[in-house]
Order: structure tokens, then C-alpha cells, then sequence
């Protein structure tokens, strides 16, 4: 890979992370409602999970998806009513109290952030697009490359997102503020839905 083509995915990689999406809308949502030190283990495991689904897919998986039509269309219901979940839970979220602070009212874990990767639409196409671009051949070399770049330049790209709910967290002091912000946003996740639906 010349050092054009790095130059091309990096700024592909930047471009495509930094842009809204179901991630950056939910790392805003957790910026505005945990601040950024919680939002933390979200932002890394988008990045983590991310790196990791790309190679999974560049090294065969992405087969699934040319040989079974039908899988993607199951993971498409999947993803919508999985979305459909999360605006539900981000529109009636109660905004934290002190006490809640540590126990009911929780950000998205590393884990759960790195999982979720997997039904989300835009972060699939992010890493079908980046394979069959930069690594066409699917050779373990290019597709490793690939998801280091990808590894490197995500969470920071998506950070700026957790840094701009924090920002509106000072404006958000009053709690019917903080759920109108709230549904906002729940209405978002679902207007992301709309690249899903409309294919």
C-alpha cells in the first residue's frame, strides 16, 4: 500500500467515524448524561469493536453476507428493532441523580459498546466499504492494516462527540431540559434508521 492510498484511508477513516451516526448520536447521549470519564469504556469499545468486526470480516466473514443475502436481511430486523429499544430507553431515561450516579443509571460498557458494533448499519458499511477498498484482495496484511488505521483514528474521531454532550451537560442543568435533550436524541437514533429502511 503506497502512501497515497494510507492518506486516502485515513482521511476515509476519519471522515466516516467522525460523521452522525447511531455511535456518535449515543456517545453524545452519554457525554450529556455521564459526562466524558464515564463515557470513556463506550468511546474505546466502538473503537476496539469496531477494529475487531473489520478484521473478522475482511478475513472471510464478510462471505456471509455474498452467499446468504437472507442473513443480512435478518440482521437488518434485528438492528431496527434493536434501535427501536435503545430510543425507547434513551426517551424515558430519568436523569441521574447523585445517588444514582454508581447504580441504576449506567453508561454503555466497553463490552456492550463493542458488541453493538455488530448491528450497526453505518459501522457495517464503514467496514465492508474500507475492505473492498483497501483490501480487496483480503490478505491478512492489507485487512490488519486496515482495522489499525481504522483502531487509531476512531476513538479519537468519536471522542469530539462525548466532548460535545459534555458541553451541552452545563446547559442541561434542570431535568425536564435534560429529558427534552433526551428525546431529541432518541429521535435521532431512529432517523438513522432511515439509510436501513429505505433500501
Amino acid at each position: 500500500m503506497t502512501l497515497s492510498t494510507i492518506a486516502a484511508l485515513i482521511t476515509f477513516a476519519f471522515v466516516t467515524s467522525v460523521t452522525p451516526g447511531p455511535n456518535n448520536i449515543m456517545l453524545m447521549t452519554s457525554g450529556a448524561n455521564f459526562g466524558f470519564r464515564r463515557s470513556i469504556p463506550h468511546n474505546i469499545g466502538i473503537a476496539v469493536g469496531f477494529c475487531f468486526m473489520l478484521c473478522l470480516l475482511g478475513f472471510g466473514l464478510i462471505g456471509i453476507f455474498e452467499w446468504f443475502p437472507l442473513a443480512h436481511t435478518g440482521l437488518k430486523v434485528v438492528s431496527v428493532f434493536y434501535f427501536i429499544w435503545l430510543a425507547w430507553k434513551f426517551a424515558n431515561a430519568s436523569p441521574p441523580t447523585e445517588g444514582q450516579a454508581q447504580s441504576q443509571s449506567q453508561p454503555m460498557t466497553f463490552l456492550q459498546a463493542a458488541a453493538f458494533q455488530w448491528i450497526n448499519p453505518k459501522a457495517l458499511m464503514m467496514a465492508i466499504g474500507a475492505i473492498t477498498t483497501y483490501a480487496p484482495d483480503r490478505s491478512i496484511l492489507l485487512v490488519v492494516l486496515v482495522g489499525v488505521v481504522f483502531g487509531l483514528v476512531n476513538a479519537p474521531s468519536t471522542a469530539i462527540w462525548v466532548v460535545m454532550g459534555t458541553e451541552i451537560r452545563r446547559f442541561l442543568h434542570r431535568p425536564n431540559l435534560l429529558r427534552g435533550f433526551n428525546w431529541l436524541m432518541a429521535a435521532l437514533l431512529l432517523a438513522s434508521l432511515w439509510p436501513i429502511l429505505s433500501q
